[in-house]
C-alpha cells in the first residue's frame, strides 16, 4: 500500500509547532492539554491544512506513548477501559453520543458492560481515543 505524503509548509508547520510546544508527556496535566489540541485539530475536520495534520499526528502518537505507558488496559473488558478513559480524561458520557451516534441509554448499556460494544463502535471510540481498536472490543 502506498503512503500518501503531504506537502507542507515548513514555516506554517514550525508557527504551529511553536504554538502548540509538544513534548513528551510526563503529567496527567500535560496529557490533558495535548488532548485538548488534539480535540481542536479533530473538530477542524476536512478544514484542516496539511500542516494541521502533520501537528495532529504528533500529537496523538505522543499522547499514545503517555496512556500506554501510564494506564494499564491489559485485563480491564472493553467497557472497563471505555469508563476509565472517560474518567481520566474528564469526560462525560454525554460527550462520545456526538462520535457514536447512539443514543444515551445504548451507550449507557455499553458502559456497564449490559450491551457489548460493536465492531463499528470500536474502530468510532479507537479513532477518538487515538487507541488500538482491540481495547474495545
Amino acid at each position: 500500500m502506498e503512503e500518501m505524503v503531504l506537502t507542507i509548509d515548513e514555516k506554517r508547520y514550525g508557527r504551529l509547532l511553536a504554538k502548540a510546544q509538544p513534548a513528551v508527556i510526563r503529567t496527567d496535566e500535560e496529557n490533558e492539554r495535548i488532548l485538548e489540541r488534539i480535540e481542536d485539530l479533530m473538530d477542524k475536520g476536512e478544514d484542516r491544512s496539511p500542516e494541521e495534520d502533520r501537528l495532529l499526528e504528533l500529537l496523538a502518537r505522543l499522547a499514545d506513548d503517555f496512556e500506554s505507558a501510564n494506564y494499564d488496559f491489559g485485563a480491564s473488558r472493553p467497557n472497563e477501559v471505555l469508563a476509565l478513559l472517560l474518567e481520566k480524561r474528564g469526560m462525560k458520557q454525554v460527550e462520545l453520543l456526538p462520535v457514536l451516534g447512539c443514543s444515551k441509554s445504548a451507550l449507557s448499556d455499553m458502559l456497564t458492560g449490559r450491551r457489548e460494544i460493536a465492531r463499528g463502535t470500536a474502530r468510532k471510540l479507537a479513532e477518538f481515543f487515538r487507541l488500538p481498536v482491540d481495547l474495545f472490543i
